[in-house]
């Protein structure tokens, strides 16, 4: 009796840990960081419903033509994969601006508010301005979100005022920065670095 009690406690807990496996690696497949380490071809594989678009355009501001994919476009689950080169092999950046499947290792998501992404960093960033191709960038100023391959744009919730735009650090007080109502609005990771 005292062996089959043994077995079975066994048996329960095999499948209670293959249980967790799956339900980790359902997650993971949303997990952006695990994206870098695809192919197109393993991407067609591994998202057969994402719908996929394929083009080439103009990044860098003007400087730089890419190809790109978009997995599930005009959804909410809406992300850009941009290529280092024409065979799709290497991922150079992949970003998101939506709050649908799509995470972050780091915790940081869509909609994260200012306030959450100093605590998470440990050290206060700092952000450029708006109205530009970097429109809201963060600069993690050396915290513990620099080497996470994270970059990060704020959205205002409230209209910053004009000397809140162009491509320069922002100067701001707590009040003014409170007062914007910022969020994170897109993510992106550069994996050509």
């Amino acid at each position: 009796m005292r062996k089959i009690f043994i077995v079975a406690t066994l048996l329960l807990i095999v499948a209670c840990n293959s249980a967790k496996k799956g339900t980790s690696g359902s997650s993971a497949k949303y997990t952006v960081e695990n994206l870098g380490r695809m192919s197109a071809e393993d991407i067609d594989k591994n998202y057969p419903d994402a719908n996929i678009e394929e083009g080439a355009d103009i990044f860098e501001e003007g400087t730089d033509e890419r190809p790109f994919t978009i997995l599930y476009p005009g959804t909410e689950n809406e992300l850009h994969i941009t290529w280092q080169d024409k065979n799709r092999k290497d991922i150079y950046d992949l970003r998101y601006s939506s709050n649908g499947k799509w995470n972050s290792e780091t915790g940081v998501d869509i909609g994260t508010t200012y306030a959450e992404l100093n605590e998470m960093n440990g050290k206060e960033i700092a952000f450029y301005g708006f109205g530009w191709d970097y429109s809201g960038a963060v600069d993690w100023n050396g915290g513990k979100l620099e080497k996470s391959g994270l970059r990060v744009f704020l959205k205002a919730g409230n209209k910053p005022d004009n000397k809140f735009y162009g491509d320069k650090i922002i100067k701001a007080s707590p009040e003014e920065i409170q007062a914007m109502e910022l969020k994170v609005g897109s993510i992106m990771i550069n994996y050509a670095m």
